[in-house]
Formats: structure tokens, C-alpha cells, sequence
């Protein structure tokens, strides 16, 4: 119960627009998802949209590495889905390198059978949670903003 409202502490107390939180912590989300990039990509994002940097460091740091493992199993069917493949063959692929990870093997085998399809479903997870992280906490703000404003 304490981290969650100093998470809401941290999130709703920011001094910026509604609208910028809300975008930097959709930023945030996105950015935390996609494996290897997290909270630098999700600052280096909010400084190139100008959006809020605390906002968009808090939806990484939420969904940073732990996300991705969650969500791996999906990123490979949708993946695989988007290129036309057997999700299952790309499952193999990968459950071979992690019970024997040899960086050069992954290389060898061609991108567009396991690579790719990764890449491609953590992108379409991570962008709709983002826009999903964008909407729910922009929608938040605005009602906690109602509030505010009535003694």
C-alpha cells in the first residue's frame, strides 16, 4: 500500500500538464516493455517529445524487464502471426538459446525466423500498452484535477 501511494505521489503531485505526465508516463510504459532499453530510452523519449521526464522514468521502472518476461510468450505468436510463421518453430528457436545461450549461434540462424518476430510483437505490446498506459493516467489526472478544484 506505501509504494502505491508513493507511486500516485510521485505521478499525480508532478507540476506539469495533464497531458504531458500522461504522454511521458505512455512513453515510459512503451520504452520499459521493448527488452534492453528501459528507463535511458524512456528519458531520452521524453526529452525529445518535451514531455515529463519523472513521468516517463516511473512507467519504465514499472514495466522495465519484468514486462518483457510476461509477455514473451505473446510478443513470439503475434510476432510470428505479423511474418507469416509457425510460432511455435520460433518458440523452439528461442527455448534453445536460453537453455544453451551462445550469442554467434543466434546470429546464425536467419533473423526473420526468430528475431524479428520477437522484435515485432514486443513492439505492438509495448506500443498498445503505452497509448493504454497514456489513456488510463491522462483520464486519471483530469478527474483528480476535478477534484482539486472543489474545496
Amino acid at each position: 500500500m506505501k509504494f502505491i501511494k508513493t507511486l500516485y505521489n510521485k505521478l499525480f503531485l508532478i507540476n506539469d500538464t495533464p497531458q504531458k505526465i500522461a504522454i511521458g508516463f505512455g512513453l515510459g510504459v512503451f520504452s520499459g516493455i521493448i527488452p534492453g532499453t528501459g528507463p535511458i530510452a524512456a528519458l531520452t523519449l521524453a526529452l525529445i517529445f518535451k514531455v515529463n521526464r519523472a513521468s516517463a522514468l516511473i512507467g519504465s521502472l514499472l514495466t522495465n524487464t519484468w514486462f518483457s518476461i510476461v509477455t514473451f510468450l505473446l510478443s513470439i505468436k503475434l510476432g510470428s502471426a505479423m511474418v507469416g510463421l509457425d510460432w511455435h518453430i520460433v518458440k523452439e528457436g528461442w527455448m534453445a538459446f536460453i537453455n544453451q545461450p551462445n550469442w554467434p549461434d543466434l546470429f546464425k540462424i536467419p533473423v526473420l525466423k526468430l528475431i524479428l518476430p520477437a522484435l515485432i510483437g514486443y513492439f505492438i505490446i509495448a506500443l498498445g500498452s503505452g497509448i493504454l498506459a497514456y489513456l488510463i493516467s491522462l483520464l486519471a489526472l483530469r478527474i483528480k484535477g476535478r477534484f482539486n478544484k472543489h474545496p
